[in-house]
């Protein structure tokens, strides 16, 4: 035999041997992991999937929280685990962020992962106190052009996506905020609760009951359209800043290198899953657009917005962490 015949034995050796693992998975539970507290956006969303996921794959999809270092400690662990699809990471917006914002991260934030697929997208909101100074986008931005660093922003910081999106804000209106990091979103609602600062960018989950109760007001929300939850509340695009367009996405991935149809598999288990009435229900109460992807498009969704958010990052002058 050839070394060409050879390797064409070998290589078809390999892939009866992935098919048949696929077609065999999963035997066991199966491993979720998500870098965020529990009670959050992201780790409702992660059992949502997981309990609607265990139904069809006939093995319970178990989360584990492992909240820290913006979301890279889960990362990490779903980059150096077995290749097998037993452990998946829930990937969030803030992990192209991350790979933009660390000089060095202990994995690739591309390669290191096999994507599976995207499952809800949602916009962030610009919000200030409804006895505020500044009461539409215009407003606040004519007077931080006016005065730069006399408006100021905050949120969930420093080098999270609630801060870059406002750096990509003044970039494109030709202003500059004076910037102040909260610890978390609930920090910078409390801050704009004892009015310590003018407005704050978030997740709108984050804020609906101040909305419902007057207490705050949204200016504009940052995706290409009205989000449903808030039809009367204009984009940032409408209201001047022609182009903005930053949503925050929730999707799953596993470890480079994991056999083809076992991620064949999962991706057309999280696609059933997200065509379930109740789960688009659940996913768009918490502010979520439902929608899915191919591996291919979540890969490059990823790259791309990396490379958005390094390009951000170097023009504001951010320090790299």
């Amino acid at each position: 035999m050839t070394k060409t015949e050879n390797f064409a034995a070998l290589a078809a050796t390999l892939l009866f041997a992935a098919s048949a693992a696929a077609q065999q998975y999963p035997t066991r539970p199966i491993k979720l992991i998500e870098g965020y507290p529990p009670g959050g956006n992201a780790d409702v969303v992660a059992r949502i999937l997981a309990r609607e996921m265990s139904k069809s794959l006939g093995q319970p999809v178990v989360v584990e929280a492992r909240p820290g270092a913006a979301g890279n400690l889960a990362a990490e662990a779903v980059a150096n685990a077995a290749p097998d699809g037993y452990t998946l990471l829930l990937v969030t917006g803030g992990h192209a962020v991350a790979g933009a914002m660390y000089k060095s991260l202990p994995y690739r934030s591309v390669e290191s992962f096999a994507m599976i697929s995207t499952a809800t997208f949602f916009p962030f909101v610009i919000v200030t106190r409804a006895d505020g100074k500044y009461q539409s986008l215009p407003a606040l931005l004519q007077a931080a052009r006016a005065v730069p660093e006399s408006v100021t922003l905050g949120a969930a910081g420093p080098g999270v996506t609630q801060h870059l999106t406002g750096e990509l804000l003044a970039r494109m209106a030709g202003v500059k905020f004076l910037y102040v990091p909260y610890k978390g979103d609930a920090g910078a609602v409390t801050a704009l609760l004892g009015n310590q600062t003018n407005v704050i960018i978030t997740p709108a989950t984050a804020v609906l009951p101040y909305m419902k109760s007057g207490t705050f007001k949204a200016l504009a929300t940052t995706g290409p359209t009205r989000w449903h939850g808030m039809p009367d509340v204009p984009t940032a695009d409408e209201s001047g800043l022609r182009g903005f367009d930053v949503r925050s996405w929730i999707g799953l991935a596993t470890t480079a290198g994991t056999p083809g149809p076992i991620v064949e598999r999962l991706h057309s288990e999280m696609q059933r899953s997200l065509q379930v009435p109740e789960v688009r229900a659940r996913l768009e109460d918490i502010g979520g657009e439902v929608r899915g992807s191919s591996p291919q498009e979540m890969r490059a969704r990823v790259a791309a917005e990396v490379e958005r958010w390094s390009q951000v990052i170097r023009e504001a002058k951010i320090e790299q962490q």
